[in-house]
C-alpha cells in the first residue's frame, strides 16, 4: 500500500512539474549584467520572457550625425542627465525613415555607457510585459533606456494600455532609473481617421474643442516629457551626410 501510494506521489509530481513547465514564469535577472551595454527582450513560445545580450553593438558616435544638431544636443543632454542623477524625461523621436531617430539613440548609448548607460530593445507586441521588465531593473545601479522602435498602434492593441501606465506613474509604474525612448512615423502614434473630425465642438465664440476620440489618440505622445520631432532632408543635407 506504501509503494503504491509513494508512486502516485512521484507521477503526481512528475505532473506537476510538466505543467509548471509550460506556465509563463517571471521574468528572471540575466546570469551576467556585464555581457552586454544593450539587451534585447524577446517572449519565447512558451510564455517565458528573456533578456538577451547584444553581442556585436553598432558602434556610433555622436560626431558621426550630421545635419540634426539641434535633435542631437536635446537628446543628449536628456540623457546626460539621466546618467547624472538628475531630472530627466522620457522620450518620444518623431519623423519621416531614415533622418537619424534610432541612430541617435544608439549613439547615446555609445557615448554614455561607460557612465552606467545600458540600454533594453522591446518589441511593440511586448509591451505588455514592460512592468515585469521595470521589476528585474529597478534595483541594479546602472541606467537603463527601454527602447521601442518604430511605434505606432492599432485600435485595441494591448502594448497601448501598457506603455500609457507606465508613463502615467502608476502604483506599478516606472523606476528611477528607467526611461523610456520611443521612435515613430507616425505623430500620434495612433491611426487617425477622417471620421474622428467629427467629434470635434465648436463654442459660440469660435473655438474648437476636441472630442474624446480626438483626446484619446493624442494622449499618448503628450505623456512623453520631450517629444522630439525630425525633418526629411534637403538635396544639400543630404549630400553634406553621405
Amino acid at each position: 500500500m506504501n509503494e503504491q501510494f509513494q508512486r502516485l506521489i512521484e507521477r503526481a509530481e512528475q505532473l506537476i512539474a510538466r505543467i509548471e513547465s509550460v506556465l509563463p514564469q517571471p521574468l528572471s535577472a540575466p546570469a551576467d549584467w556585464n555581457a552586454s551595454i544593450a539587451w534585447r527582450y524577446r517572449r519565447r513560445s512558451t510564455g517565458h520572457g528573456v533578456l538577451e545580450p547584444v553581442r556585436h553593438v553598432a558602434a556610433m558616435a555622436l560626431d558621426d550625425l550630421k545635419e540634426i544638431d539641434v535633435q542631437k544636443e536635446k537628446i543628449a543632454r536628456n540623457t546626460r542627465q539621466f546618467v547624472e542623477g538628475k531630472p530627466a524625461n522620457n522620450v518620444l523621436l518623431t519623423g519621416a525613415r531614415g533622418t537619424g531617430k534610432s541612430s541617435l539613440i544608439r549613439a547615446c548609448l555609445q557615448a554614455y555607457a561607460p557612465q552606467g548607460l545600458r540600454l533594453i530593445e522591446v518589441d511593440k507586441a511586448e509591451l505588455t510585459d514592460l512592468p515585469d521588465i521595470v521589476d528585474v531593473v529597478s534595483g541594479r545601479p546602472e541606467k537603463f533606456i527601454v527602447f521601442s522602435d518604430d511605434l505606432s498602434f492599432d485600435e485595441g492593441e494591448p502594448g497601448y494600455k501598457a506603455l500609457k501606465s507606465i508613463l502615467d506613474g502608476s502604483i506599478s509604474g516606472s523606476a528611477a532609473n528607467v526611461l523610456i525612448y520611443a521612435t515613430s512615423n507616425r505623430r500620434h502614434l495612433l491611426p487617425e481617421y477622417m471620421k474622428d473630425n467629427l467629434s470635434y465642438t465648436h463654442t459660440d465664440d469660435g473655438e474648437v474643442h476636441p472630442g474624446e476620440v480626438i483626446e484619446e489618440k493624442i494622449s499618448l505622445s503628450e505623456r512623453f516629457g520631450l517629444w522630439v520631432s525630425f525633418y526629411p532632408f534637403s538635396q544639400n543635407e543630404y549630400l553634406a551626410i553621405v
